[in-house]
């Protein structure tokens, strides 16, 4: 089904996880892609590969989006290049596993920038451009953590909740302009996540861990059919739906002991 010819979606994170998949199920599609990451040669490896197997146009962005500023410069170098947004894919960010006080400063502020500040400037810039031309889709990748507490991911989980809740605020205000906006929020996949955070998975973790295929189709899934937001795994939807039953502090308690390495 070739139904995005012709179309360009951004996909921020594109050099692991999430992102080859975003990327991948999207040019299954024809759409065109900017591929968006720190890292540039998995980028290019993928750029190529997928170029070749489906005939699209790929763009590789080697950018640190955690610099102030960095998604208005990438939204101005896409503009010279005649290059406009119609699926907006915002999936960079990671988490920093361990007590608070333990993790350093500015790793954390660091993480923060980016999962919060450079997803809040991604949306403004390119949903602008959509509302002006009549029409877009933003995905944006919050985590089953934005619903609760999570002590181990304390900062972590309260950056995805922001996530989780300004998307789902856009997908009200942005409607009325045809920009479809929503929310995709996992448990832990199989993804380099856990290696990233620094944390050695747990039996928990093992037993409820989805692969990451699943989940991004499910999330794009939702995005075109305008959905607020969604929690793929029967697992995942359960412990959110539980939560609603528990004191907030019995939740924090639970999430603290499962984390635990």
């Amino acid at each position: 089904m070739k139904d995005l010819q012709g179309k360009w979606a951004l996909v921020t994170g594109a050099s692991s996880g999430f992102g080859v998949d975003f990327a991948t199920a999207l040019a299954e599609r024809g759409a065109n892609l900017v591929l968006a990451a720190r890292r540039l040669e998995p980028m290019q490896a993928l750029a190529s590969e997928l170029a070749k197997a489906h005939g699209i146009r790929v763009m590789v962005e080697g950018i640190d989006l955690s610099n102030a500023g960095a998604a208005t410069a990438l939204k101005t170098r896409l503009d010279g290049a005649g290059i406009g947004v119609d699926i907006l894919i915002n999936n960079a960010g990671y988490g920093v596993y361990g007590s608070f006080l333990d993790q350093p400063l500015a790793k954390t502020m660091d993480m923060l920038q980016l999962n919060m500040l450079a997803l809040t400037e991604l949306t403004h810039v390119f949903a602008s451009d959509m509302v002006k031309r009549g029409g877009g889709h933003v995905l944006l990748v919050a985590s089953i953590g934005g619903y609760q507490a999570t002590p181990t991911y304390a900062a972590y989980s309260a950056s995805k909740a922001y996530v989780l809740l300004f998307g789902e605020a856009l997908n009200a205000e942005l409607a009325s302009h045809n920009v479809k906006v929503s929310v995709l929020s996992p448990g832990i996949t199989a993804t380099n996540f856990l290696a990233v955070s620094g944390q050695r998975a747990t039996p928990y973790q093992k037993l409820v861990m989805m692969q990451s295929r699943p989940v991004v189709d499910i999330g794009l899934a939702a995005m075109f059919k305008g959905i607020p937001s969604v929690v793929p795994g029967v697992a995942n939807k359960l412990t959110i739906f539980g939560n609603r039953f528990a004191p907030r502090r019995l939740q924090s308690r639970v999430a603290h002991q499962l984390m635990k390495n």
